[in-house]
């Protein structure tokens, strides 16, 4: 028996508090980057979603297929009083390997590229600003897209909140997201 919360249907986008900010961050598995930034103070919520291809409403198992050009993504939306987008994307330089395109570990596709979607000109001249500093600490060249956000499509329910509700049910949650957060000292 399926229950709502683990359904087929996507989940319902958050709205965006007044004078909060949306970024949309690609860096890997989605499980991933949700998990690190539902731990950032100033993060008001964080939603795992599709972003950057032509398949309208895809599914998971589409985004799986890699034929849909888009991206596994975080919705991040922030208060940018409490939390800056440059600090923000601090933790993203850190949290993933900038450099492989089209891969992060095991995962490999273009659902799985390094992109910072913007909202507006000041997002993506902090975002090229951020990678410019960020490209001294990696060895080899930033592959990071850079591009205006396009429409953003949240991914099934089962997917939203996943480490919380899978950290001790399913090992990619204990081998590969437990160790990012003691990586960035979060608490997992």
């Amino acid at each position: 028996m399926t229950t709502a919360k683990y359904s087929e249907a996507p989940a319902p986008v958050p709205a965006a508090p007044a004078g909060s900010q949306i970024i949309d961050l690609a860096a890997g598995c989605f499980w991933c980057t949700e998990a690190v930034f539902q731990q950032i103070p100033g993060v008001q919520s964080v939603t795992s979603g599709y972003m950057g291809g032509t398949t309208v409403n895809p599914t998971y198992k589409e985004i799986c297929d890699g034929n849909t050009g888009h991206a596994e993504v975080t919705r991040i939306v922030f208060d940018p009083a409490q939390l800056p987008l440059a600090t923000l994307l601090e933790t993203f330089w850190k949290m993933h390997d900038p450099t492989t395109l089209n891969r992060q570990g095991n995962d490999v596709g273009t659902q799985y590229r390094s992109a910072i979607f913007y909202a507006n000109d000041e997002q993506r001249t902090i975002a090229e600003t951020s990678k410019q500093a960020a490209a001294a600490d990696f060895p080899r060249p930033i592959v990071t897209e850079i591009s205006p956000t396009t429409t953003f499509y949240p991914a099934e329910n089962y997917h939203q909140d996943y480490y919380n509700q899978n950290k001790t049910r399913n090992s990619y949650c204990a081998y590969v997201i437990t160790p990012k957060l003691d990586k960035l000292h979060l608490k997992s």
